[in-house]
């Protein structure tokens, strides 16, 4: 019985066909790999531990990633294997809280509209770069101002005859090609987040090729975007790998990776250190945005999840250390160049990923094959999490309607929520797209996926009820989850998810892009973004209480947080003990399925009176005798 695969049962065969599986086990944790892997391992992470005293941060980031970051992910990987559904499906557990899964479904909108984004501004750098002379080395194009002032210049002695007062103001506004030529050609930024200005035909041309790309890779859903990940989940370390052995061997670089690894213990006491840890553990491990439950769900149902979450969390983690050398190695070596301190070159988010690094690359000969390397890496890292994060949305669209139907459509609901993907992202290609984009990821998905993980703890654990769960794991893996596990899920990780929550309302500041300070209006919506996906919770839970049977209000409750009929297994053969169908002999089709178990189904086949059933049936209990 490994792997739930029965031999000489037909009706395994028949489901999984229709919904689909994994073609093997590495499929799935290389998919894993690839959503949990994002831009933010590589754009965030260093930075935050540049920020956070250096290799002292790496000790609450650590703690965080066993007490908070591996349980959660633990449990989201065996609640969608257990039922194999996708994260509307899973939630017959307790139907009252179904809007956890569309809040779920809200984020992964959100998200997946601006995470394309950002992927198609890395494939216009990707084909920019596919030149002799990079556009972004030198100050002497259209677009440059004159506070342009390059590391390679060839103008830059010329500062040299100007007087005192004007070389220092000069050193002051200094910007460099990179930034005017982000800010100037590529995004051709308006001043205001209201003034959207013409949309950038590049960009949208760029924007239009991720989403075919995108679509293409799931155009049979885990069938083909399994076997796309063996390239998109491991060329990326082939990548950083080559970037690191170019980076380390630079002049300065040792001087950039001590900034970034230089313990500075007396941060450790500082409260802001631990919530940047956890919420970076909790973000980057990509809990509460509903891939997870459906990556799992395609899982053959005795599939070592507990296994699998361990070894995909570490891996995450483990990039995000491997990046911050291949970034502070190469910053490094440009602060060594510029004569000054790391410090004013360190940046994070879009800013170094389209302005510090690519001016770092400049200075490295045949420069335009690091650029393209290091935006090629970018493109796989995005569409990694973006696959999961468009199958997510399609799955639940597909679980939810689940009649044959759409079942054999769903090539075209890919497609229709591909086409509906790119049509939203427009606007974010404008000449304001980047102050919508930061918009976005500042406020849909921050604190609103901290609040949905907290009530998916609380109601798996104490409203379906932890004995429950613990013995659903126990069917599924053959041992019940580690003591450890079952403390962290019950009281540890919740209170650490009530941490970040706490944090992130006490550190909150109004959200800026350099000097540009957004206006009122603008951070409403941003709040609307972060409510919309919360709202679904209560909004369905009274909805589900109307609807539900019972004459006072608590047994309206009840009925509402109670399992439904249909939770369980997906799979009759695997529907064993508590799970087993009613044996009577009005249903045929339960007698053909039941003796499949005769190991955990011994006493209940024991006490069972002989039946008299069809020869499908009289075979079965041939069978089992």
């Amino acid at each position: 019985l490994q792997n739930g695969a029965v031999p000489g049962e037909q009706g395994k065969q028949e489901k999984s066909v229709k919904r689909g599986n994994w073609g093997n086990q590495i499929e799935f944790v290389l998919t894993s790999v690839g959503y949990a892997v994002g831009l933010g391992n590589v754009w965030r992470f260093p930075y935050l531990c540049y920020r956070n005293g250096g290799g002292a941060f790496m000790f609450p980031y650590f703690i965080m990633l066993v007490f908070c970051g591996i349980p959660l992910f633990f449990m989201e990987l065996s609640f969608g294997q257990f039922a194999s559904q996708g994260c509307l499906g899973v939630w017959r557990v307790s139907p009252m809280f179904k809007g956890v899964g569309y809040g779920m479904m809200v984020v992964s909108t959100y998200i997946g509209i601006y995470y394309n984004v950002v992927i198609c501004i890395a494939f216009y750098y990707f084909f920019v770069s596919m030149t002799h002379v990079l556009p972004w080395t030198y100050c002497s194009n259209p677009w440059n101002t004159p506070d342009c002032v390059g590391v390679l210049d060839r103008n830059l002695s010329s500062h040299a005859a100007l007087n005192l007062t004007q070389l220092l103001n000069t050193t002051q506004k200094r910007t460099s090609p990179s930034e005017e030529y982000w800010r100037r050609y590529v995004l051709n930024l308006s001043d205001d987040i209201g003034n959207l200005g013409e949309v950038r035909l590049p960009l949208l041309g760029c924007l239009g090729v991720s989403w075919v790309v995108v679509f293409l890779c799931l155009i049979k859903g885990v069938k083909s975007s399994g076997k796309v990940v063996y390239f998109t989940a491991t060329f990326p370390y082939v990548v950083l790998t080559i970037l690191f052995v170019r980076g380390i061997t630079l002049e300065g670089a040792l001087t950039g990776i001590m900034y970034y690894l230089t313990p500075q213990w007396d941060k450790i006491l500082n409260a802001k250190v631990w919530g940047d840890a956890a919420s970076q553990i909790f973000y980057s491990l990509g809990c509460a945005w509903g891939g997870l439950i459906t990556m799992a769900s395609y899982n053959k149902f005795n599939n070592n999840c507990y296994r699998d979450s361990i070894i995909i969390s570490i891996t995450n983690c483990a990039t995000s250390v491997y990046a911050g050398f291949v970034i502070f190695s190469i910053l490094g070596f440009m602060a060594n160049h510029l004569g000054v301190d790391v410090s004013k070159v360190a940046d994070h988010g879009p800013g170094l990923a389209f302005v510090a690094y690519p001016e770092a690359l400049t200075l490295l000969p045949i420069s335009p094959l690091w650029s393209v390397l290091f935006f090629f890496m970018l493109i796989l890292l995005g569409l990694g999490t973006q696959f999961c994060l468009l199958e997510t949305l399609v799955t639940a669209i597909v679980d939810e309607v689940g009649n044959e139907w759409i079942i054999r459509k769903k090539t075209f609901v890919t497609l229709g929520v591909a086409v509906a993907g790119f049509l939203l992202g427009v606007p974010l290609t404008t000449q304001a797209g980047i102050y919508w984009l930061l918009l976005m990821d500042n406020y849909a998905a921050s604190f609103s996926l901290v609040v949905i993980s907290c009530i998916m703890c609380v109601a798996i654990m104490y409203i379906y009820g932890h004995r429950n769960y613990f013995k659903d794991i126990e069917m599924m893996l053959g041992f019940p989850p580690p003591l450890f596990f079952q403390i962290c899920w019950r009281f540890i990780s919740p209170a650490i998810i009530f941490f970040i929550l706490v944090f992130t309302v006490i550190q909150y500041r109004p959200i800026s892009y350099n000097e540009y300070v957004y206006p009122t209006w603008a951070i409403s919506i941003g709040f609307l973004m972060a409510l919309s996906s919360v709202i679904c919770i209560p909004i369905y839970a009274i909805y589900k209480v109307c609807r539900s049977e019972g004459d006072t209000l608590l047994e309206r409750l009840k009925n509402a947080t109670k399992a439904s009929k249909d939770w369980g297994p997906a799979l009759p053969e695997h529907r064993s003990g508590r799970y087993a169908p009613a044996f009577s002999p009005s249903t045929e089709s339960h007698l053909e399925v039941q003796p499949l178990q005769p190991e955990k189904g011994q006493s209940e086949a024991a006490a069972a009176s002989p039946v008299q059933g069809s020869n499908g049936s009289a075979h079965s209990q041939d069978s089992r005798l």
